[in-house]
């Protein structure tokens, strides 16, 4: 399926705006279930700031994007930043209006792109509130959500979606049709993955997770049956999204919209069976917060190339995204002492860089391969650093990390002066003895 370039793209019918518009408002089942996701794995006694976490974090997101990140994404138009070097023209970040002023008159088709991108800026938000849990501030939470919406997302969406620079690469440099981004494996889950390893780098590991001796402490999430739910509401909302981004980013048909869908559900399927079969070899048994891990896996590469593969392929992309998922939250806690109780880092950064890849590697389009790894390579080497220097300086004056008692009594505790479980018992910590 070759995507239309955005200045040809033809006008969008009723029925279609009608389907995608109806797809949207399913998309946020997506961001509810990765919610969920992210409270089951951290700790009962910081469960209700967690889910409260991913409610506020969303909110902030979303009312800084509305205030100021719409117009640097530019996807309602108006005028645009373009920089001129080696006689090419680079769109670097969009200059529209404010306060969504003129949305009501806006094309439908850039009318319901701002909505895709006000529920990706959401999903984007909470990614790393799940890697910072049992020790992240509510407040500066909030904060480092609100710097996602207003600098760093608001390019990313522009050079992706809204004919910035990695959208014209096609068009520039004969590079296929341009870096492609259907789903939003970049621009949501890259980039919410490569915040999440920041916050973890800032904000350090929970106390008493790597003993001095080395060795790393087994800390399992509260409640397996909130991870494994939450699956099966991600699931719902990625068929949706990623139906959606084919239409907006692809301009799919809706006769393709089917095979997107399947695509979406095969990606999934094969990256949890391949998650069963790698945590049953290692560990005589399967896991099941690393399966729940392995099928978010496969979601999140879906959404590079659902739009864009065969079904053979989304088996394929899927099966190596369970495969590497269990080895590399593994590794990444055991040799790089990276405490990251969600798995954002592997499951949203690393499965959102490879699904970006396998789109590259499964076009019949020359050099889309290239564009891809041009794309990858601005999200590591541009989009990254930004945001450990924003999140950095925000630190300094909004502090990530809760101080020890906080962490000792729980979240719920410290920071809502109550417990979501109030009358159980939820914890006896030996690592504070």
């Amino acid at each position: 399926m070759n995507p239309i370039p955005p200045t040809s793209a033809p006008a969008m019918s009723d029925t279609l705006f009608a389907l995608t518009l109806a797809l949207l408002m399913l998309a946020p089942l997506a961001i509810a279930g990765v919610a969920l996701i992210n409270c089951g794995l951290g700790r009962s006694r910081s469960a209700a700031q967690a889910l409260l976490g991913n409610l506020a974090l969303a909110a902030v997101a979303v009312i800084v994007f509305a205030l100021v990140g719409a117009s640097f994404a530019g996807t309602l138009g108006a005028k645009e930043v373009v920089l001129h070097a080696a006689g090419k023209s680079w769109n670097v970040i969009g200059l529209g209006p404010f306060l969504l002023h003129g949305l009501g008159s806006a094309a439908p088709q850039a009318q319901l792109g701002l909505l895709f991108e006000f529920m990706a800026v959401a999903m984007a938000a909470i990614i790393p509130w799940g890697s910072g849990a049992d020790r992240w501030r509510l407040a500066a939470g909030c904060a480092s959500a609100a710097v996602l919406a207003g600098i760093v997302f608001p390019l990313a969406a522009h050079w992706i979606w809204a004919g910035g620079w990695l959208r014209e690469l096609g068009a520039n440099f004969a590079l296929g049709d341009g870096f492609l981004d259907p789903g939003g494996a970049a621009a949501v889950h890259a980039l919410g993955g490569l915040s999440a390893l920041v916050v973890v780098w800032i904000a350090g590991p929970r106390r008493g997770k790597f003993p001095k001796e080395g060795l790393s402490l087994a800390m399992p999430g509260h409640s397996a049956a909130y991870v494994l739910f939450g699956c099966l509401l991600a699931l719902v909302g990625w068929l949706a999204w990623n139906a959606a981004g084919a239409i907006l980013w692809l301009h799919a048909p809706s006769s393709a919209l089917p095979v997107t869908a399947v695509n979406t559900l095969l990606s999934a399927s094969a990256a949890l069976v391949a998650t069963f079969a790698v945590t049953r070899f290692r560990f005589g048994k399967p896991d099941a917060s690393l399966c729940a891990n392995g099928w978010l896996a496969g979601l999140v590469a879906s959404s590079a190339c659902a739009g864009l593969a065969t079904p053979p392929e989304s088996l394929f992309v899927g099966a190596v995204a369970g495969i590497f998922t269990p080895l590399m939250v593994e590794a990444l806690e055991l040799v790089l002492s990276i405490d990251d109780p969600s798995g954002g880092v592997t499951v949203h950064g690393a499965a959102g860089l490879w699904g970006l890849l396998a789109a590259g590697f499964f076009s019949a389009a020359p050099g889309q391969l290239l564009a891809q790894l041009v794309g990858i390579a601005a999200l590591l080497g541009v989009l990254l650093p930004l945001v450990y220097l924003l999140f950095a300086l925000l630190n300094r004056v909004v502090p990530f990390r809760a101080d020890p008692d906080g962490e000792r009594i729980g979240m719920d505790l410290h920071e809502l002066g109550g417990g979501a479980y109030p009358d159980f018992v939820i914890h006896r910590d030996e690592s504070y003895r």
